[in-house]
């Protein structure tokens, strides 16, 4: 049982400088389990946080709580705060009073050595070490919530307008992720520091939505190519209900880097998918995320005029699958015993999040990731349960919209990063997590 009440002068320390922390502490998943691990959160209470839509109500929450939980909650709290690289907030709330008078604005709390975001096209000097890998494996990356299950009363009043989702495994998922390139047939092409941590973040929660996940490093553009195609010929796929194909590299518009330097045609890869060229997955859902810039362009965001908090339209495009046929093409041809045979688009049932905007620039953290995979991750953990896979995008770029890092090497210049997804979905796409019906 905890003790009642925090010590009044961290109490006071925590309320003084409550704005600066709501703007610029990170909750994630490793600073809520350091609370946990310490009993000062219970799991409910971390599962109530994490529920929450924006980074500055997390935070909120999380700052009502803690005067609440005890004497030790502002020191288990300052702790967690140097375990996830958030020193300048640590000496923020440690300074001696003396100093309280004399407070910098909250641009001056920034710690040059924190663990900055880096454009995808923007990288570290050097390449992680395996040691290096491992440790940031163990001690940086998420420390993630189980995967919400669905409720079997959702489930029966939902599966009828779905895609069927029933198999198990639900589908196999193949995971690219370059993180090393080659110094000499790609020398523009720096280590995507932190992109292990994500490919292991996608095998986590993807292996938990029940998938069968391939995990695959450092290919080049060709072995990529071999790899997809490999891929999409698996015979198993007739006896599953879906797939999800996640691509991690550097990039450009409409293609991503092989870690020989070549380009890989985002176009080809839906090819691949299509109704033609993969049969076994016509009319079942086909999930697409990448991980990858799409331009140069750094967002540095705008100042926010008069008008609603949140736009209510949701930040996503949708892209037709068909087209009307030629001459008298009907949506049905009749076969030699006069039986109809459907016809299907070239291209259908697929959604494809994307990490940032058309010309843009996605950023990744050095030490936890991408904000984008974070996102991915976090949501599907907490909402796929009972949430439309198009819902869940939105809710992503929701909080992707709210977040707010540093441009790679400087202290100052905040940047901002946007993600959208098209869809051909056809049906809702449900993934009714860790819900086996009974027949």
């Amino acid at each position: 049982m905890l003790e009642c009440g925090m010590l009044e002068r961290d109490r006071r320390a925590l309320r003084t400088r409550s704005t600066i922390l709501c703007k610029q502490l990170v909750v994630d998943e490793l600073l809520i389990q350091s609370l946990q691990a310490d009993d000062i959160l219970t799991e409910s209470m971390a599962e109530n946080i994490m529920a929450e839509q924006t980074s500055q109500k997390r935070s909120w929450r999380l700052l009502l709580l803690l005067p609440k939980r005890g004497p030790r909650a502002f020191s288990s709290f300052c702790s967690a705060l140097q375990e996830t690289e958030q020193q300048h907030l640590y000496e923020l709330l440690t300074q001696s009073p003396e100093k309280d008078g004399k407070q910098a604005p909250a641009e001056m709390f920034v710690d040059s050595s924190l663990p900055l975001p880096t454009q995808e096209v923007i990288a570290a000097k050097r390449a992680r070490t395996h040691e290096s890998m491992e440790f940031s494996l163990d001690a940086d990356s998420p420390i993630n919530t189980p995967v919400l299950p669905c409720a079997p009363d959702f489930y029966l009043s939902h599966c009828q307008q779905s895609y069927r989702m029933n198999s198990s495994p639900r589908g196999f998922a193949l995971v690219i992720s370059n993180v090393t390139f080659d110094p000499c047939a790609a020398p523009d092409l720096d280590p995507r520091k932190g992109g292990e941590v994500d490919d292991e973040v996608l095998r986590k929660v993807f292996t938990e939505l029940d998938y069968l996940v391939t995990v695959h490093r450092d290919l080049t553009a060709q072995g990529m190519r071999t790899c997809i195609e490999n891929f999409c010929r698996r015979p198993d796929h007739r006896t599953v209900d879906s797939c999800v194909v996640c691509l991690l590299s550097h990039g450009v518009e409409g293609a991503i880097y092989g870690t020989d330097g070549q380009l890989l045609q985002l176009d080809w890869v839906f090819e691949s998918f299509d109704n033609a060229r993969c049969p076994l997955l016509q009319n079942k859902p086909k999930m697409f995320f990448i991980q990858a810039c799409r331009g140069e362009e750094m967002d540095c965001g705008v100042e926010q005029i008069d008008g609603p908090a949140r736009t209510c339209s949701p930040s996503c495009e949708q892209r037709d699958a068909g087209r009307e046929g030629q001459g008298d093409a009907n949506s049905r041809q009749r076969g030699d015993m006069g039986r109809p045979r459907i016809k299907l688009p070239q291209r259908s049932d697929m959604i494809c999040g994307f990490a940032s905007l058309k010309g843009t620039a996605a950023m990744r953290n050095t030490k936890r990731g991408s904000w984008f995979i974070q996102e991915l991750n976090t949501t599907l953990r907490l909402h796929a349960r009972d949430t439309h896979l198009a819902d869940i995008m939105v809710q992503v770029n929701g909080h992707i919209k709210e977040r707010e890092g540093f441009a790679p090497g400087t202290a100052h210049h905040r940047c901002k990063e946007m993600s959208e997804f098209t869809s051909s979905l056809c049906k809702d796409l449900y993934l009714f997590p860790k819900y086996q019906p009974q027949y």
